[in-house]
């Protein structure tokens, strides 16, 4: 897969993620519990793309 691939890729499931975040805060009883979760993998994308944007990939 080539990295340009792999970050559209990580970028879509950001998106979708960030789409799934405000549609539980949208609901009259939002599940915190989802809404932290999907956080926390929100922010490992985010980290992951910010990994292969380095320069010194690892």
């Amino acid at each position: 897969m080539s990295l340009n691939t792999r970050v559209a890729e990580l970028t879509e499931k950001h998106r979708k993620l960030e789409r799934k975040i405000a549609e539980e805060r949208s609901r009259p009883s939002a599940d915190v519990s989802r809404i932290n979760k999907s956080k926390h993998e929100k922010l490992k994308l985010k980290d992951e793309l910010e990994r292969l944007a380095s320069p010194t990939r690892h």
